[in-house]
């Protein structure tokens, strides 16, 4: 009996201590060498942990490369507490390095009740950044195909501007529609990325000309404001996005079968991806042929006319209705077709259109409303902008500028860079 109550009073005063060492915590890591395959350890490097001013653990990491300093109390106690690791670089074997040199010390908040892991980075030194210079031409190169890009998507918007005066909200769902629609015939059907991109285009050239033939023609022939027809345009945005979102979900999309890859061209500092520069050239060459159609064709010609004076260009002889018509068809296609090369890029969304709306509307009214020259170079002034503004701002804020740069516009120069000044009243 005695023997059982000895035995007893010892484990009951043996067990505190090994509760808690059971739950005590420790900072661990392993220290290797990079520049060696397979990395190598470094051995006999002294570590050391501090809290509040004094040192509360020490160690040298083992022939493996591995250290284990335990600190002292519980879990419970170190919780919200703050540690400081430290390494001395002085007992770093002879030719070895701390990859980041300034990097000997990290401060650490205690939130968890398990052993903390750190890492050093030992080998060779960090390469050197990009330099400023560098990084500016590289934005100033990125914001040249941004702008062409967004030129492409705001031809049309400039234009049904121009004939009818609408300022189109729902022109962001045109740029998704012929994204969507490509990524349809792709992933229904299989179908290889260029006669997806060819039908998709048509389909969003038809998809504009029901807009105009459904909705806006027969509130055109009402007599319906311009403010209200914006209103209406508000609405139609937000309808055919949730239609957009029910059909295809929330769900980011990429195109298969891209026939232009992805891997970047290496000129200098400068990196320009393959299918940034070829999408670039693509819409240089449609920016032509809208140019040159514009300039000498019968169409042009007459759009010009109904922009300037829709009723003199009536009595003219000029199909005004039938003019209107054609610009949204090729409204349309050109927006589906931006949106289709915008995806190519980057990837969309049911409301990739609705995402890039804000930065059209800075490029057409900077460039100045119904002018497609003053579109081009809005396009390309706000693509610049942009991207530059990179250096300055946290890249995913970026797309504030455009906003920026729309709101100086309005206070400064309403009618855009290349617009005429109107008098109202």
């Amino acid at each position: 009996m005695l023997l059982a109550l000895l035995l007893t009073f010892i484990a009951v005063q043996a067990s505190p201590a090994a509760a808690s060492s059971e739950d005590s915590i420790a900072v661990t890591g392993t220290l290797l060498d990079t520049r060696s395959t397979p990395p190598k350890p470094v051995p006999n490097v002294q570590l050391s942990v501090d809290s509040g001013g004094q040192q509360i653990a020490q160690t040298r990491s083992g022939a493996d490369g591995a250290f284990t300093m335990p600190l002292p109390g519980s879990a419970d106690d170190l919780l919200g507490e703050t540690i400081t690791v430290k390494l001395d670089t002085a007992t770093l074997p002879s030719g070895t390095e701390l990859t980041e040199k300034n990097k000997t010390s990290f401060e650490i908040v205690v939130k968890t009740n398990a052993d903390i892991p750190i890492s050093y980075r030992i080998g060779p030194e960090a390469p050197a950044g990009p330099s400023g210079l560098t990084k500016a031409a590289q934005s100033f190169i990125n914001g040249i195909f941004l702008g062409l890009l967004l030129a492409v998507t705001a031809i049309g918007l400039s234009l049904v501007f121009g004939t009818t005066g609408l300022t189109n909200f729902a022109h962001g769902e045109l740029i998704t529609f012929g994204a969507l629609m490509a990524y349809f015939f792709q992933d229904s059907f299989s179908w290889a990325f260029i006669p997806a991109l060819l039908i998709a285009v048509l389909l969003s050239g038809v998809f504009g000309y029901a807009n105009d033939k459904v909705l806006w023609k027969p509130l055109r022939d009402r007599g319906t404001g311009l403010i209200a027809m914006m209103i209406v345009s508000i609405g139609l945005a937000i309808f055919l996005r949730n239609v957009f979102q029910y059909l295809f979900d929330a769900d980011n999309h990429q195109y298969t079968d891209v026939p232009i890859p992805r891997e970047p061209w290496q000129i200098g500092s400068i990196d320009i991806s393959q299918r940034t520069f070829w999408t670039g050239l693509i819409c240089v060459v449609i920016l032509l042929a809208v140019s040159l159609a514009v300039q000498r064709t019968r169409l042009g010609k007459a759009t010009r006319a109904v922009s300037d004076n829709p009723s003199l260009a009536a009595s003219s002889g000029i199909d005004v209705n039938g003019v209107i018509r054609t610009i949204w068809i090729f409204g349309g296609a050109l927006a589906g077709l931006g949106g289709i090369l915008w995806g190519m890029n980057y990837g969309f969304d049911y409301q990739v259109g609705f995402k890039i709306l804000l930065a059209v509307f800075a490029a057409v009214t900077l460039g100045g409303l119904g002018t497609i020259w003053g579109t081009m170079v809005g396009a390309l002034i706000i693509g610049i902008l942009t991207e530059m503004s990179t250096l300055v701002i946290a890249p995913e804020l970026k797309y504030v500028t455009p906003l920026v740069v729309l709101i100086l516009m309005l206070l400064i120069r309403p009618q855009g860079l290349l617009g005429r000044a109107e008098r109202v009243g």
